[in-house]
């Protein structure tokens, strides 16, 4: 088996990774900063619900799009956009001008790039690798989100050495690192330029909703898109608050030291389903990982503990690549390979809602509801406080206890719903990449 689609994707994987690394760091270092400043964990959480909502809105564009263009070339532009946002950001640094704002408009901006750069990736990757080996590269691209959970512990050290200014000039350099990558490589046409056959003729609606109607015409495809959502709105949850979580009790430092350890987590889960590629029946391993999932989540909340959070967080994360690299793998196989930038901005798109979700509701819950009721004297202090405890930050243990319960739930519907038990038995449509597919590459976007 000849490798060079293999190789190829590996090279367009390594110059995101680099990129997404650099913006991990510098979203880290703001988040801090806009918590810190503001106390607020609604306000902390803003940022991440106005990239999700960022996302949703700009996703069916962004499939069709990519159904529709040269895919090397909304790679490049998506880069150059989120680096000129960046370019900004560090004038306002450089500046003394940064305010709380300011962080916003950046942040949606680099999320709408963010969509784009992910629907071309995850749309190229099955054309470029064997089907047989799709488990795997779709392994291989769950580091892209370990890095940013991971970032944490260099943003650190970075922020000590060189300033907020030095970790956005490296953010900066890190886009020209990953756009020189993506001119340079040479691509197979069948990878860069869709496959328009059926669309020409199609009103651009028809086209924006290409995707929805390719689910429907597969029976089980819409209820693991359903499935997806409703596990990305709990682990949203989670993941929006935990920063929080942790700064109830512990400073800066040991936060950074804990996201990389739930960083390593999530790469060592990566590292399993790159080299096991996952099991055949692919909803096999969707349901089991989210029963493992919910139960390390809910474990979260018993006790406000360092060592209790380093145990489970990488615990958890260790499950999302096979459930998320799964859960792909089965949707790249079974859709129209014409439709499939549509289908994956679609899956782009519900799993960004349920996170939106889960973001929209999870400061609101902890400020407003679950905090004051578990502080002493709340109205859970006699009940569910003599579990978990009472005061700062138990009122999202909770919400992480609720949110695990949630992910159970999941696993307990994916293993009895008949469409979701039967889903892996629906006909392959994706062409498995041939030696002479693979030989006609290009170094760059015609």
């Amino acid at each position: 088996m000849r490798t060079d689609g293999i190789s190829r994707f590996a090279a367009i994987w390594a110059g995101q990774l680099v990129s997404i690394a650099g913006t991990g760091i510098t979203g880290f270092v703001l988040g801090v900063w806009v918590f810190q400043l503001t106390g607020s964990a609604t306000r902390f959480g803003l940022i991440m619900l106005l990239e999700a909502v960022a996302a949703i809105a700009v996703a069916p564009v962004a499939g069709m799009v990519v159904d529709r263009v040269d895919r090397r070339a909304v790679l490049v532009v998506s880069d150059i956009v989120a680096a000129g946002a960046t370019g900004v950001l560090l004038a306002l640094v450089a500046g003394g001008h940064l305010q709380v704002w300011h962080v916003y408009p950046i942040a949606v901006v680099t999320a709408m790039c963010a969509t784009f750069r992910m629907v071309a990736f995850t749309t190229m990757l099955p054309l470029l690798v064997p089907e047989q080996h799709l488990g795997r590269a779709n392994g291989l691209a769950q580091t892209l989100p370990a890095v940013q959970i991971a970032a944490p512990l260099a943003a650190g050290g970075l922020l000590a050495a060189v300033g907020l200014r030095g970790v956005v000039l490296i953010d900066l350099c890190t886009y020209v690192v990953a756009l020189a990558i993506t001119v340079v490589v040479g691509l197979p046409e069948r990878a860069v330029r869709p496959d328009r056959a059926g669309q020409v003729g199609e009103s651009t609606w028809a086209e924006l909703t290409g995707g929805w109607r390719e689910l429907r015409r597969r029976p089980g495809l819409l209820h693991v898109m359903l499935l997806l959502g409703g596990f990305h709105l709990a682990a949203g949850m989670a993941g929006v608050l935990v920063q929080p979580l942790i700064l109830t009790f512990a400073g800066p430092s040991t936060l950074g030291v804990l996201m990389f350890v739930g960083g390593a987590g999530m790469f060592a889960g990566s590292a399993v389903m790159t080299a096991w590629g996952g099991p055949a029946r692919r909803m096999t391993g969707v349901r089991t990982f989210l029963a493992v999932a919910g139960i390390a989540l809910a474990l979260h909340s018993l006790a406000p503990s360092a060592l209790l959070i380093g145990v489970l967080a990488p615990a958890f994360l260790f499950t999302l690549p096979i459930i998320t690299g799964s859960a792909m793998s089965l949707l790249q196989s079974k859709v129209d390979p014409a439709a499939l930038g549509r289908v994956m901005a679609g899956a782009r798109m519900t799993a960004q809602g349920g996170t939106a979700l889960g973001f929209a509701a999870a400061g609101p819950l902890a400020d407003l509801i679950f905090e004051p009721m578990l502080a002493p004297g709340g109205a859970l202090a006699g009940s569910i406080g003599t579990v978990i405890g009472t005061g700062d930050g138990r009122g999202i243990a909770l919400i992480f206890a609720i949110t695990g319960i949630t992910l159970i739930a999941l696993a307990v519907w994916a293993t009895t719903s008949p469409a979701l038990r039967t889903v892996d038995d629906l006909p392959d449509l994706l062409t498995t990449n041939t030696d002479e597919g693979l030989a006609d590459a290009r170094p760059a976007a015609g």
